[in-house]
């Protein structure tokens, strides 16, 4: 395989390809389990960081595979029955980033993709989008039970927010050529983060919102909000405020008509809730942010995603995300040099949205 391409030995090989031949009901490798075995994964596609197809692109399972599909590495059935997914920091990346994923995407749409993916019933909207009644639903509800395994351990450019971290869990607007009223940039109003510096014993959870901009706008900039911890540009130890590796917590997305709710629970540190309304420039604080665009994402189309998107971009830039973080691309090496990002699920549903 090229350079850009996750290297693995013939046997590895050889049980990937197997893991993805679900089609005509063929088996998954012994002791591989697939997902959908104890989750529902009758709405979720995912992208994993392999490229066995060889056109450049990290490969998406559709949905009609879901029932039978695991990745040995990268997406499995734990002992414990937590469904993990993993993600070196070098291997095949999407076209609009340096930073690898093995993570699932919603398809309102289910199995039936005579329905675009970027097809109005296949995304929901806020309840204040005119046509709103056109989409598959007016907000959504996503709750998960995670815990987060691992996080990169070393970074080149340290300094840069991005490092050491993972998102596990995002709502993101489609991307699309008209950008009528200021909309369809593709930007995130939501990315859950953890984050942990390598000489701490507990990292960080924190949100973002992304202000609804241009990209090549200056003013367009994640704006965080602390959970437990620090946010991303915090270097300071967290201490008992933080998360440790390896601890369960939970985060409920409830996008109710225009305002999304955020819930996070922890059994140790308690519960902490937001809410931001998603249709105007009002801020998590309550605040007017006249920087951001003044309708939102009001005129947006949106979609939950979740599971492991690795920060730990291998891009050496002045950019502000890339970290500049080792990896071969083999993945027996950089797990062993902990050059990775490992989350686990023990829960995780969609749903209408609920008053709150």
């Amino acid at each position: 395989m090229t350079a850009t391409i996750l290297k693995m030995t013939a046997t590895s090989a050889a049980l990937i390809l197997s893991a993805c031949a679900t089609t005509g009901g063929a088996a998954l490798p012994a002791g591989v389990m697939a997902p959908a075995s104890k989750f529902d994964m009758s709405n979720w596609n995912i992208t994993v960081p392999v490229d066995l197809n060889r056109d450049s692109k990290p490969d998406t399972v559709m949905v009609k595979d879901m029932p039978s599909y695991a990745h040995p590495d990268f997406f499995y059935l734990d002992d414990a029955g937590r469904m993990v997914f993993a993600a070196p920091n070098k291997a095949q990346t999407t076209a609009n980033s340096s930073n690898t994923r093995s993570e699932l995407r919603y398809m309102l749409r289910g199995s039936n993709t005579k329905i675009k993916t970027s097809g109005a019933l296949n995304n929901m909207v806020v309840r204040s989008r005119r046509d709103s009644d056109k989409y598959g639903s007016i907000g959504g509800k996503m709750e998960a039970s995670l815990r987060v395994d691992h996080v990169a351990r070393r970074a080149g450019n340290p300094e840069k927010s991005p490092a050491y971290s993972v998102v596990i869990g995002q709502i993101h607007a489609l991307k699309t050529d008209n950008n009528k009223g200021g909309f369809g940039y593709g930007n995130e109003p939501l990315k859950i983060y953890y984050k942990k510096f390598p000489n701490h014993n507990t990292g960080s959870v924190f949100w973002t919102y992304e202000r609804n901009l241009a990209k090549e706008d200056p003013l367009r900039k994640d704006i965080a909000y602390p959970v437990w911890g620090n946010v991303w540009d915090n270097p300071a130890d967290p201490g008992a405020g933080g998360v440790p590796l390896g601890e369960d917590f939970d985060y409920v997305v409830n996008l109710h008509k225009d305002v999304m709710h955020l819930t996070f629970t922890s059994a140790r540190l308690g519960t902490k809730t937001y809410s931001i309304n998603l249709a105007n420039n009002v801020d998590a604080y309550g605040n007017v942010d006249a920087a951001d665009n003044k309708y939102g994402y009001g005129g947006d189309a949106n979609y939950f995603k979740a599971g492991a998107y690795n920060q730990c971009s291998t891009k050496d830039d002045p950019g502000f995300w890339y970290a500049a973080c080792p990896g071969t691309g083999d993945w027996a090496t950089d797990k062993a040099n902990g050059d990775y990002a490992q989350v686990s699920f023990s829960k995780l549903t969609v749903g209408p949205s609920t008053p709150q």
